[in-house]
């Protein structure tokens, strides 16, 4: 059977990447917690936002895909699921909410997996939701021809208990171990949980549900209102072949966590810096939403569409980007460049 030790975390061999990452991550976390108690709306307004991208995301990465008006419907609870794909989107819905909402009260550990499991598929009606595995199951792939081929096989089934079991305690003895970060911790767990691949179905998704929780107790929140998954969804390929390295020789105690790791904790810090992206303005000066699409356009050091504006201000309307992109252009702070749908500014 597979052993789980995350000793290797304690040894001070770590690689510098990693151990800059984390210093990186730290300092952003530091500035965003001093933000959130002085912008209290604003970060309220950014957590709506995000819980929709969270849900949208997770979904498509499994191929679970619906329009983006329907998903807000669902997530915001203004629509019952019309369909069985609109359940399962659902379903995520309220286990994020779970965790959201009481992530204080859930742990990692066998009863509060498995009931966050049940949630995930008890809307779209799955018998199956709250249980381990009864079924051996492997990790597919299909080349470029159509042919299908096995990538990895999981923990068998009928081990899938006693390694959930083992999982849970090393977790805990490392989170007793002061010397190991818990940053570090966090996607090795998950790396496991992934390759152990404890369910029948549902096993990507509870992996990232899982994720923000463990983050969520270490005091790193960004996911809530920089969505997790969208940033995994966006690079995905970087995602799965990360996994692909390090779950590499994993059933005979041979792989390496450190590309895993380094995935992880660089989709982390790419929300972090998203978050600090909406905040780019002088301390200390009222954040408005006219002083943030001002800062944005100013800060930037190359010229941005109002759609890039958007993204990075998604709880800013597009009609008033383009009314104050409109009166900075007329005040001679910033300049047009192209014309229609390809303009772009930039500071004069």
């Amino acid at each position: 059977m597979r052993r789980f030790d995350y000793s290797f975390l304690n040894n001070g061999l770590l690689p510098a990447k990693l151990v800059n990452l984390t210093a990186s991550i730290t300092s952003l976390k530091t500035i965003a917690g001093v933000r959130k108690e002085e912008y209290v709306r604003v970060f309220t307004e950014l957590e709506a936002i995000a819980k929709v991208q969270s849900v949208k995301s997770s979904n498509a990465i499994e191929g679970i895909v619906t329009s983006d008006e329907r998903i807000a419907a669902i997530v915001n609870q203004n629509s019952a699921p019309l369909n069985h794909t609109e359940a399962e989107i659902a379903g995520y819905r309220d286990a994020l909410n779970e965790i959201h909402l009481g992530c204080e009260h859930i742990n990692f550990r066998r009863s509060d997996i498995l009931r966050l499991h049940e949630m995930l598929l008890s809307a779209a009606g799955h018998e199956y939701g709250g249980r381990y595995k009864t079924d051996d199951n492997v990790i597919m792939e299909v080349d470029a021809f159509g042919n299908r081929k096995v990538r990895f096989s999981p923990t068998p089934a009928a081990e899938t208990e006693a390694a959930m079991e083992q999982l849970e305690l090393a977790y805990l003895d490392a989170c007793g171990d002061a010397n190991v970060n818990q940053l570090l911790l966090i996607p090795c767990v998950i790396l496991d949980f992934l390759c152990i691949h404890p369910f029948r179905d549902g096993n990507g998704r509870m992996s990232r549900l899982l994720s923000l929780l463990l983050l969520y107790k270490s005091g790193h929140d960004v996911g809530k209102y920089v969505s997790f998954e969208e940033q995994i969804n966006n690079r995905k390929a970087y995602y799965y072949e990360a996994l692909r390295r390090s779950s590499d020789g994993w059933r005979t105690n041979e792989n390496t966590y450190f590309p895993f790791i380094e995935n992880f904790l660089s989709t982390l810090y790419m929300c972090y810096k998203e978050l600090d992206k909406r905040f780019a303005v002088v301390h200390g000066r009222k954040i408005t939403k006219k002083a943030r699409i001002e800062s944005t356009v100013l800060n930037s050091l190359t010229p941005l569409s109002k759609a890039e504006i958007c993204k990075i201000l998604p709880d800013v309307s597009p009609t008033t980007v383009e009314a104050v992109l409109g009166a900075m252009v007329k005040a001679g702070a910033i300049k047009r460049i192209g014309a229609g749908r390809a303009s772009r500014y930039a500071k004069a």
